[in-house]
């Protein structure tokens, strides 16, 4: 059994993805990020980088202790590579699947990160002149698609011939490019292949969650909201937690 840390943004869904097209049994771990679950003592040891996802593997490969995994490009290409399936491992698939995975986790993710970030920022009127901000993340979201669309140039897929963890972890982000002042028909090839990835059962039902996790905002106290967002948007280097140096 695999434990899932999850919550339902676009890294969290990734992971989703592949378990789902695996056909892997796992139980959801929810870390409700706006209430800052992935900064408590217990889910550092997990991910020291504080954030979702990880996965704890209770029947890891090579057997022995069950196995936690942070960051979701390591994740996937675990899993993966445990099952055999979805990353092709001699030499020129293999790579070719890997440089997709490490674009995305050092380009596609940060950079349109960054855009919804700024966006957000500005929206909220009290962060001052943003107007730099808002365009060097907006040509980049528009570079980024530009990326895959030459990536896809008469290919089906990303990489290695098949679909791979390299399609599985770059469709959740591109999937938001309607919030993304990105017109989708300018890029035919990404257009075709989100159409085209959209339709399988897995990434459906890891899309579709989300709901199920929402707080009533009401319910939320004003004090809480106001602790909420200085910890999203004002979190620094976290201290090792006390519960750590009296077990050492």
């Amino acid at each position: 059994m695999i434990d899932l840390y999850f919550w339902p943004t676009g890294n969290g869904k990734k992971i989703v993805i592949l378990l789902e097209e695996l056909g892997l049994p796992y139980t959801i771990k929810p870390i409700n990020i706006g209430r800052g679950d992935q900064l408590t003592p217990d889910f550092l040891k997990i991910s020291p980088n504080g954030r979702m996802p990880a996965i704890v593997d209770h029947e890891p490969m090579g057997g022995g202790a069950p196995i936690s995994i942070f960051e979701s490009g390591p994740i996937m290409m675990y899993l993966a590579e445990k099952t055999g399936r979805f990353w092709p491992q001699d030499p020129r698939g293999k790579y070719e699947v890997a440089q997709w995975v490490g674009w995305q986790l050092a380009n596609q993710g940060p950079k349109l990160g960054e855009q919804g970030h700024f966006r957000r920022a500005a929206e909220s009127g009290n962060n001052g002149d943003l107007s730099y901000a808002l365009r060097r993340f907006d040509n980049e979201a528009h570079r980024i698609y530009g990326v895959m669309n030459l990536g896809l140039f008469n290919k089906r897929y990303l990489a290695a011939g098949a679909y791979t963890i390299a399609d599985m972890i770059c469709y959740p982000w591109a999937s938001s490019w309607a919030n993304r002042k990105i017109e989708i028909d300018e890029f035919p090839n990404v257009k075709r292949w989100l159409e085209e990835i959209g339709e399988r059962p897995a990434v459906k039902k890891a899309m579709a969650m989300g709901p199920e996790f929402r707080e009533d905002p009401a319910s939320i106290s004003a004090e809480e909201q106001a602790r909420r967002r200085k910890l999203v948007a004002d979190q620094r280097a976290q201290p090792i937690p006390s519960e750590w140096i009296r077990a050492a």
